[in-house]
């Protein structure tokens, strides 16, 4: 019970935090390019994980591990952060937060159909049930309630973030093959990442000087989306003896993300996000209802803001 007690606390602790990281994405777009942002949080992501492996003494392993796995580090670097959170963030640009980052908690289901290519998984009748549901959601949300006129209120801007969902899934299904313990891999994707989100910066004239508001919105996604974050989830799950009791808690941030978009950047709510997102976390929790083992690594992620 001690065990389940402290693995709610550090679940719990990742949920408010990544609650917040929706409206800390648009307030920091009001400064940044989705370059930019990208750019700046991934070097603070990396200065908060370098200095947790120097506060636990793991630097020394960063080596060892680099010559080993320095192509996945590429890899994976390439895709996460860099190519992910520049698609995210340039959705978050063109749609309001609400609508971003209700679109994005699809992910989890775009794992599970991705999983039939790539893991040769049967595709059980809870999974396009749950599907069905789910992308009515993101129609509703998308179309702002209009369905039937199939007027999206910015097809780009749903599309990127639909796209978001694959690389991310896609991300996390590789990931569970991936050898590299989990910290030390996530600091190397951040090492390998920042040289090539500065050069996409340089090359499209976005190393201008920038306020210093976008810095410290970079630095606190940085810290909270990208870093510290994803270690209080990765610890909650070695910690608890039910991985389900602490997966299900993610089910409590959109709603608690939505509340806090209206108040700190004062965003309407809309309704049919209210209802899209119903339909989004009713598709969700039949789909994990389906008599299938999900990915490991399924439990060890979540949604991308």
């Amino acid at each position: 019970m001690q065990s389940q007690s402290k693995a709610y606390a550090y679940g719990l602790a990742a949920v408010l935090a990544w609650s917040t990281v929706a409206s800390a994405f648009k307030i920091s777009l009001d400064h940044l390019s989705p370059a930019q942002l990208v750019l700046y949080a991934s070097a603070a992501s990396l200065f908060c994980l370098l200095g947790l492996l120097a506060v636990q003494g793991r630097l020394p392993e960063l080596a060892p591990a680099l010559r080993r796995h320095w192509r996945a580090s590429l890899i994976f670097g390439a895709v996460n952060p860099a190519l992910y959170y520049l698609i995210l963030f340039q959705a978050y640009a063109l749609l309001p937060a609400q609508e971003a980052q209700a679109i994005n908690y699809t992910w989890a289901l775009t794992m599970s159909l991705l999983a039939v290519p790539l893991l040769k998984q049967k595709l059980q009748r809870r999974d396009i049930a749950a599907a069905l549901v789910c992308y009515l959601g993101v129609l509703v949300i998308g179309t702002r309630g209009q369905v039937l006129e199939l007027h999206f209120s910015d097809s780009l801007g749903v599309a990127l973030a639909l796209a978001s969902t694959l690389l991310w899934a896609g991300y996390w299904i590789f990931n569970a093959r991936d050898a590299r313990e989990p910290v030390i891999g996530l600091t190397l994707n951040f090492a390998f990442s920042l040289p090539l989100s500065l050069a996409w910066c340089a090359y499209t004239g976005q190393l201008g000087t920038v306020a210093w508001q976008g810095l410290a919105g970079a630095a606190y996604v940085g810290a909270f989306e990208m870093g510290f974050t994803f270690v209080l989830w990765l610890t909650a799950m070695k910690l608890t003896p039910s991985t389900a009791r602490i997966a299900n808690l993610i089910f409590l941030s959109p709603l608690l993300s939505l509340a806090l978009i209206h108040f700190l950047i004062g965003e309407a709510i809309l309704p049919s996000t209210l209802v899209g997102l119903g339909l989004i976390l009713s598709g969700l929790a039949l789909q994990k209802l389906a008599p299938r083992a999900k990915p490991a690594a399924a439990l060890s992620a979540d949604g991308g803001g």
